[in-house]
Order: C-alpha cells, then structure tokens, then sequence
C-alpha cells in the first residue's frame, strides 16, 4: 500500500468512526478517557524509552535547545497529559448542547443545538504531548481525529497513539476514532490536505512554513495555529516591580512555546529606570537582546535591531526590544508587527489601559499579567487543540466548544409552508 492508500484508508476509517462515536454517552466517553490516563501511565517507561530515540536523533541532527525542550517527555510532562486527560473527562460535554432556542408565530419551536464537526485532521510538529491533548479534545466532543506529526517525534507520538489506543478500545472507543499517520513522507500531508470526502477540517500547529504550505494547498477548511508574536508593552504608568517581573516571565518562563514573549515595547518616559535593571535580570538568564537606538544606549550588551527582528518569532532566548512614544504607538507597533497571538500591557492608568484593550487586534490580550497564560489549562478550558490565530470559526485558546458545530432542530405539529 502506497502513501496515498494508507492515508485514504485511515481517512475512510474515520469518518466511520465518527458515526460510532455520535452515539457514545458523556459517561461513556469520560470512562474511557480515564482509562487512557491509566495506560499512558502503564506505558510511561516505553515512551520515555521512544521518546529517547527523538531527542537522541534530534541531538545528532543539530536541533536547538528550545526545539528539544519541546521535544522531550520528562515525568512531569507525562504527569501533564494525564492529567489533562483527567480534566477534560470532568469538563462539561457541549455535544447536544442547546446554544438557543426561539418559538416562531405558526408554532414551530426550533433550537440550535452544539454537534460534533466530524473527522478533524491535525498536523503538528515538534511537541508530542499534542498527540495525547487533541486526541482527548477530539474524543470528547465526538470527533474522529486524524493526527500526523512531525519527523523528529515519530517514536514519541506512535507511542502516545498506541497508548491511547490501548487504554481506550477496550472500554468501548471506536477503533478508528484516534489514528496516528505512521510516516513522515510529506505525501501524507498533500493528500491529507485534498481528502475533502473524509476531512472536515484539518488544524495545522508548527512553524510559519508548515502552517503557510497546509493554508495553500488545501481543499479543506483550515484554521490556522499561527506563530506567536507576543508582546509586552511597559506603559509610563507601570508599577516596575511589577514591570520586571512580568517580562522576565514572559520571555523566559519557556522560550520555545508560542506565548512567549519575542518583542518588548516600554514608554520613553520610564526607559532610563526601567531598562538598565532588565537588561540585568535577562543577561543573568542568558537571554540575547536586540534593541533600538535608545535601548543599546540603556543595555549596552544589546545588538542593534534590524526592521526584521519586529516580525521575528525566535522561539529562543533571544528578544527585541523597542522604546515608543506612548500606547498609541505601542498599539500601532503589535498591530504592525503582530501575529494577533497575544499581547499585554503592563501599566496602572486605566486610560491607558482601555485604549490597549479595544484597539490590539489579538485573540488574548491582558493586563498586569505575562502573555504565558494564553493556554487552554490555564483558561479552565482543559487541555487545548491549540491557539488560533483566525478569526473564523474559533479565535484564542481552542477549546471543547470550538470543536463543535452546529445545526438547528425544528420541531413542529403538521405545519406547512403556505
């Protein structure tokens, strides 16, 4: 069987195994998360076994130190996908669902009632704990899920897969619902992008290329987890501790993950006492800075910034810096350069703090507190597909609710069109 089979094949599985799947109960589906928490953990040893084969491929292949850090499953990091199986079994289920219900002059009553959207194509890279948090998404709200990752965590995600596989097929999980494409061959993801009959929506997670090559080539509605420009803006009524604080938090709590911080914007009129100490705190956690005039005059470590590094998601410890005239051109600045991820501002004037709020144009924007937290987990959503960039149909951490549709029920007494 060539590529093209094999993937046409588990597309058709699934779509089949979305029709057993709508008929699964909440407590049901919930049993069976359950019992995939305890088989991933049953199995932690072999996938810290596998996952040593990535990260050792990895080393050999150059990959930098935050993509291994991606890559590699420590204890806690398992302990992180079971519990995150754990919690979406308590979440409320939105399958069924009533999102509103209206009564219509001739008596018909109709509802619009959340439903499943189908068999949903992910394609990720790096981060093979996504296997274990969209496989459980997807299962929760009644959606067969076709998962391909990337190269550099096969041995990882085939491990997670068969896990979930075998924890929950006993219990009653259709056998398809869950399938992991076991190759790397790009073809997989060509035809994975055209397979309208089976697909109804693929969610592709990685880097800028990834997301651009599945965007264009697609036949199937997309919604793009795009890269995260994530800014901190340091407003001339910013309590500084404070200040300090959250961008050190922001840049470097995980460099690697798509919230964190890349640029940091401050107010001309808090430079001189704000910059001197924050280059300090970043120079003592390694972090590289490149900065504007005014900043490499403040930090003197700092390297001059090109027009480049304003667009740049470094994923590293490497961050911009750029002082501004006022929150008007902080806001001009994430609206320019942004990703519409997530940005902050950090600052004690609630002036200052509308105008942040109404006119960025991201999916999460916050106040006095670090970007980090655009995260499904940490908005009490459970574990999350990951944070769309679009607009249509989900925007921001995409949680059960975003991986529903709809359809409206109308129920009647003999009426008809006259």
């Amino acid at each position: 069987m060539d590529v093209k089979e094999q993937v046409l094949k588990i597309g058709a599985d699934a779509l089949a195994a979305s029709r057993e799947l709508a008929r699964l109960s909440t407590r049901k589906k919930n049993a069976i998360l359950e019992a995939m928490g305890e088989e991933l953990d049953a199995q932690r040893a072999f996938i810290q076994q596998e996952n040593a084969k990535d990260l050792a491929a990895g080393k050999e292949n150059g990959l930098s130190s935050a993509m291994l850090d991606r890559l590699e499953l420590t204890d806690a990091r398992i302990d992180g996908m079971i519990k995150g199986l754990r919690d979406v079994a308590v979440l409320n289920d939105p399958v069924g669902g009533e999102i509103s219900t209206w009564n219509r002059p001739n008596g018909l009553v109709i509802r619009k009632v959340r439903v499943p959207i189908g068999v949903i194509g992910i394609i990720f890279e790096s981060r093979p704990n996504v296997t274990c948090d969209a496989a459980a998404l997807c299962f929760k709200t009644s959606n067969a899920v076709i998962l391909r990752g990337g190269k550099e965590a096969l041995h990882s995600n085939l491990a997670i897969a068969q896990a979930m596989q075998k924890g929950g097929i006993p219990k009653g999980m259709p056998e398809h619902a869950i399938q992991l494409i076991p190759t790397t061959d790009r073809e997989a993801v060509k035809v994975m992008c055209q397979m309208t009959d089976y697909l109804d929506l693929i969610i592709p997670r990685g880097g800028e290329g990834l997301i651009k090559a599945v965007t264009e080539m697609s036949h199937v509605p997309v919604i793009k987890h795009y890269k995260g420009i994530c800014h901190t803006y340091v407003d001339a009524a910013a309590d500084l501790s404070m200040a300090w604080k959250i961008s050190e938090n922001a840049k470097c709590h995980r460099p690697g993950v798509c919230n964190a911080m890349e640029t940091l914007l401050v107010h001309k009129d808090i430079a001189e006492a704000f910059l001197p100490k924050m280059g300090e705190i970043f120079a003592a956690r390694g972090v590289e800075l490149r900065g504007d005039e005014t900043v490499c005059q403040l930090i003197p470590s700092a390297k001059p910034a090109t027009e480049q590094d304003w667009y740049e998601e470094y994923l590293d410890l490497i961050l911009a810096i750029r002082v501004v005239d006022s929150v008007d051109a902080a806001v001009a600045h994430i609206n320019t350069y942004g990703s519409g991820h997530s940005d902050a501002i950090v600052t004690q004037d609630e002036a200052a703090e509308k105008t942040f709020l109404s006119e960025v144009d991201s999916s999460s924007v916050y106040v006095n507190a670090s970007t980090r937290f655009t995260d499904g987990a940490e908005f009490g959503m459970g574990a999350e597909i990951g944070i769309s960039t679009d607009k249509l149909h989900a925007r921001g951490p995409m949680g059960l609710e975003e991986l529903t549709t709809y359809k409206f029920v109308i129920e009647g007494a003999g009426q008809i069109r006259e």
